[in-house]
């Protein structure tokens, strides 16, 4: 159960307002050109946050240099005023360092916020691209699962937004080195170069171990993201699965792909452990070779308490932004990882192929195809007020028909025609706006049943209740407690297979458009309601003036329904004419009823 990512060409007939030649914007955000490379698009990532990151830099590293200082102004206070016993020292280097503790507080709050909100930001503004590139008109050719692009949209949007939480701090953390090893040198030069050399070991460790862990980073994103596409899709067709009787097949293919996904997890961390454990080790030997060091020169009377007490204090908190280095590495890994997954998602085609063209004849479906996929010779026309219908016998001839339909191919030799003009000439608005292929998979949104049937609320109450009795869905409408104002739950959950079928079959007699196409549109109701939908198909879409209709069905009732029938086998026009003639056909008979 693949995502079908068609621009929601299947809810409304309606044209989207689209400004050509310009960036696509949702929700309010005006999305930039998509980088071609992760390392493209974590620049982008920063250069539209500069001014926050400046001063989240900024404040952020008055801070880490406060904390540096805190040792610092503790062996101060020992040397001067605890030392000498002099109160009036010690009040005014206890209210120094009262002001330095609420510039350090102040500092990480504020430039905290200032970080947060722009790393949020970012966030928000890639999920916001993500949704445009998989919900624009002409959607995007992707094989990823849905559950898989909603991953990317949300898990890896905020990998993302991280780096500017993650070039604040290392830079800061950085500083912070740079000021402790100067002061350091101040007091004691040997301690200064355990410092100069420690620092650079560790940066040299996470180097080498990075690469690494950047890859399993993303076989681990890869892997959690088809595992959870996988999820979402059996979830959605929990129904049918325990209707086949398939559970147990699911639920072995589920499990194997979440193994991989643990997997490549614990793979993946068992770098970033490797990576904390070596850091964490070299600051230790770092931290008791300098307090070694600085113990034997208080002891030799060479350092007095109070630079002994500043020198430990700076040598352990030069530990701290030395793991923060490591901790930032392998976030930045990950990071790196879900932006490889957004810039492949954003480089995917578009699904729809579309041109500049306009049309102004009348509704009319012209279709020639020699070639194309499992279709060998299928040529029908689709008049203005009929009503054909087409019984594909193979599956694979049916998806090339509907996937030539939808405008995602063209055909190798022949051609599509609306209303007189090649579909993949014409613009997106314009198809829109005259075909609706109505897919045989519903898609149901959270509202109600009005909703739903009528997303735009563009129908009259006569109208919607033509379109409900066409539809069937009457009887749905009148046994629920609220009416057409009845809660209806994310994909219809609480709805039954030919309940649901009914409302999207609803929604596209709703729409009314100059064509319209339906696959398979009763298979999940029963042999009552169907005859009935059949009975009154052909009336509802004649209501509003010469429709076009086109059915793709083996549905006897509807084919009796017909004006014409095109029986297609082996890839190949078999016979045109009525149900009634060609249900003579033992072949046909079969094909039909099976």
């Amino acid at each position: 159960m693949r995502a079908t990512l068609a621009g929601e060409r299947r809810v409304s007939a309606h044209p989207d307002r689209v400004n050509r030649g310009s960036p696509p914007i949702l929700g309010g955000v005006t999305t930039d050109p998509a980088p071609a490379t992760a390392g493209g698009l974590i620049r982008r990532t920063l250069g539209r946050q500069r001014r926050a990151l400046a001063g989240a830099i900024a404040l952020i590293t008055l801070w880490q240099v406060c904390e540096a200082g805190v040792p610092v102004l503790i062996g101060v206070v020992i040397d001067r005023a605890v030392a000498t016993g002099d109160v009036e020292r010690l009040l005014l280097w206890g209210a120094v360092l009262c002001v330095h503790f609420a510039v350090l507080s102040l500092g990480y709050r504020f430039g905290s916020r200032i970080g947060f909100r722009a790393e949020q930001e970012e966030s928000h503004r890639l999920r916001t691209e993500i949704a445009a590139h998989v919900l624009a008109p002409r959607g995007a050719r992707t094989e990823r699962l849905a559950g898989d692009v909603l991953s990317v949209a949300t898990a890896d949007a905020d990998a993302v937004g991280t780096i500017v939480r993650q070039l604040t701090l290392t830079t800061a953390a950085l500083i912070g080195l740079v000021v402790s090893g100067i002061v350091l040198a101040t007091i004691d030069p040997l301690v200064a170069v355990v410092v100069l050399v420690g620092v650079p070991v560790v940066l040299v460790c996470t180097q080498v171990l990075a690469p690494r862990l950047a890859h399993r980073s993303h076989a681990r994103q890869e892997s959690i993201g088809l595992a959870t596409g996988l999820a979402t899709d059996l979830v959605r067709g929990l129904r049918p699965l325990k209707g086949i009787g398939a559970e147990a097949v699911a639920l072995d293919r589920y499990r194997g792909r979440s193994r991989s996904a643990m997997h490549a997890s614990v793979a993946a961390a068992r770098w970033e452990g490797l990576l904390y454990g070596v850091t964490q080790g070299i600051s230790i030997a770092f931290l008791a070779a300098v307090a070694l060091i600085a113990g034997h020169r208080a002891l030799s009377g060479e350092m007095s308490i109070g630079e002994l007490v500043a020198v430990v204090g700076l040598a352990q908190f030069v530990a701290e932004p030395m793991g923060l280095l490591a901790y930032l590495v392998a976030q930045l890994a990950r990071s790196r990882a879900s932006a490889r997954r957004i810039v492949d998602l954003l480089a995917t085609p578009p699904l729809v192929i579309g041109g500049d063209r306009s049309a102004d004849g009348p509704p009319r479906l012209t279709f020639e195809a020699v070639g194309s996929g499992s279709l060998d010779d299928v040529t029908f026309d689709v008049e203005p007020g009929a009503l054909v219908a087409l019984v594909a016998e193979e599956p694979a001839d049916a998806a090339a028909l509907m996937a030539l339909l939808r405008g995602e191919t063209a055909p190798d030799a022949g051609r599509v025609l609306l209303d007189g003009v090649p579909l993949t000439e014409l613009r997106i608005d314009e198809s829109r706006r005259r075909l609706l292929v109505a897919e045989h998979h519903v898609d149901l949104f959270e509202g109600t049943l009005r909703s739903n049937v009528d997303p735009l609320a563009l129908l009259g109450e006569e109208r919607l209740a033509d379109v409900l009795a066409a539809s069937g869905c009457d009887d749905i409408v009148a046994g629920a407690e609220h009416g057409l104002d009845e809660h209806v739950q994310v994909d219809g959950t609480t709805l039954s297979g030919g309940q649901r079928q009914r409302l999207g079959l609803a929604r596209a007699l709703g729409a009314d458009p100059r064509v319209l196409v339906l696959h398979d549109p009763t298979t999940a109701v029963d042999a009552v309601t169907e005859q009935l939908i059949a009975d009154r198909l052909p009336d509802v879409r004649r209501a509003t003036g010469q429709r076009a209709t086109l059915l793709l069905t083996s549905s006897p009732a509807l084919l009796a329904r017909a004006d014409l029938v095109v029986w297609i086998r082996n890839g190949r026009v078999t016979a045109r004419a009525g149900h009634a003639e060609l249900v003579t056909d033992a072949a046909y008979r079969t094909a039909v009823l099976r």
